[in-house]
């Protein structure tokens, strides 16, 4: 597969298998918004209650595929998500955003989890570029502020996880089950990077670029393992490691959102001192995290693998973090490396009976058929925004080598 059909395909993929199923099988026509189950054989769960993160990743996504291949249809989508995020999921009382409804579109959970804010601001930036208005980015702004006056620490730098609607920090931090109850986590911060980024570029708000340029600085020279380029993961208040965890995902798409944070603020001493920093965690994922068949593992810890599943995000975050590294250097090994990942990808992970694709499959390529294809952590979004990424950068590539 050469750069060109290798473009071809991801845009083959994100039109015909990942947008087309979004479209045509997750709106809520009845009771608004995106139904918040459906199971990998295409059951919808019509019950099912609604999250915030599913709800502005599909925003996120259809503005973002709009801002790329210009089509109407996807504006549709992108304005039936908004409509219904603002008038459920923003708290116009308090400030920020609820984190899950019922299928009807009333509250069942209020806390404030500060990665399903980022999430919005992220979304709403997106959906401003791609309308041209500004209402979007005040709704965003305003998040931001609150995040800044109630999660950020003053004292010791970055973001504590988790508040209830009234902004007083939670006890139980916890995004998911799986993640352990620390005040300070990478995946959080990651988030609100990414989020700030797009903000930043759709604003220029002074306040946002210096808290995005401190996040750069947090993830070089707090959340880094410099002696392992590897992130570290979870943290108490006073940024004490507590964990050896790995998540071979979550560095080489932490590497490339940093990246792409750094390029918004356009400071060029920073920007290079970041790409050195993102190659040299594509060469460690490429040494540690890569199997022989091309795939991406999960998870890890100083010993070595500890969970060998193919999670669907990771082999396409990982796709996007080897092109990155392909573009910093001209290096072609990069480029093989995010091939690999992508014929393994179309060959393993996108599920080729029910549509759209599989959450895992182990090291045998068998799918779990236990975890939805729709829900509160399954959206369009990884797999959306890593075809987009690779055909901008392809489109870039072919520009510059004219």
């Amino acid at each position: 597969m050469d750069i060109n059909s290798f473009n071809i395909s991801l845009t083959k993929e994100l039109q015909e298998g990942i947008l087309a199923y979004w479209m045509n099988n997750t709106v809520d026509h009845k009771n608004g918004g995106f139904y918040g189950q459906i199971t990998y054989d295409n059951q919808v769960i019509e019950k099912a209650d609604k999250g915030a993160i599913l709800h502005a990743r599909i925003l996120w996504t259809f503005a973002a595929a709009y801002n790329q291949l210009k089509e109407e249809k996807y504006l549709e989508i992108c304005d039936h998500a908004y409509q219904y995020i603002l008038d459920h999921f923003i708290d116009k009382e308090k400030g920020g955003v609820f984190w899950m409804l019922d299928y009807k579109g009333e509250v069942v959970d209020s806390k404030k989890q500060i990665y399903a804010n980022a999430f919005v601001i992220y979304a709403f930036s997106e959906y401003a570029i791609a309308k041209g208005i500004d209402s979007p980015i005040k709704v965003a702004l305003d998040i931001f502020d609150k995040i800044e006056q109630n999660a950020f620490d003053k004292e010791l730098n970055g973001y504590f996880e988790a508040y209830s609607k009234d902004w007083v920090l939670l006890e139980d931090l916890r995004l998911s089950d799986k993640d352990k109850n620390e005040k300070k986590t990478n995946n959080t911060h990651l988030h609100i990077l990414e989020a700030y980024t797009t903000l930043y570029t759709v604003s220029k708000d002074e306040k946002v670029g210096q808290q995005l340029e401190n996040l750069i600085q947090l993830f070089l020279h707090q959340i880094l393992d410099k002696n392992t380029y590897h992130f570290k993961l979870f943290f108490d208040e006073n940024w004490q490691l507590k964990s050896d965890e790995i998540s071979y995902g979550h560095d080489i798409e932490g590497a490339w959102l940093i990246q792409a944070g750094a390029e918004a603020l356009g400071k060029e001493n920073l920007l290079n001192e970041v790409k050195a920093v993102a190659n040299k965690i594509a060469d460690v994922t490429l040494k540690e995290g890569i199997a022989a068949d091309g795939a991406i593992v999960n998870e890890g810890n100083p010993d070595g693998i500890t969970d060998t599943d193919r999670h669907w995000w990771p082999q396409v975050e990982a796709m996007v973090g080897f092109i990155n590294s392909y573009e910093n250097t001209e290096d072609e090994k990069y480029l093989n490396v995010a091939i690999r990942l992508w014929e393994y990808t179309l060959a393993h992970i996108v599920n080729t009976e029910y549509g759209e694709w599989w959450w895992r499959v182990d090291e045998n390529n068998q799918p779990n058929l236990e975890e939805d294809k729709v829900g509160p952590w399954k959206a369009p979004y990884h797999n959306g925004r890593a075809c987009i990424e690779g055909i901008k950068r392809f489109e870039k590539l072919a520009k510059t080598s004219i």
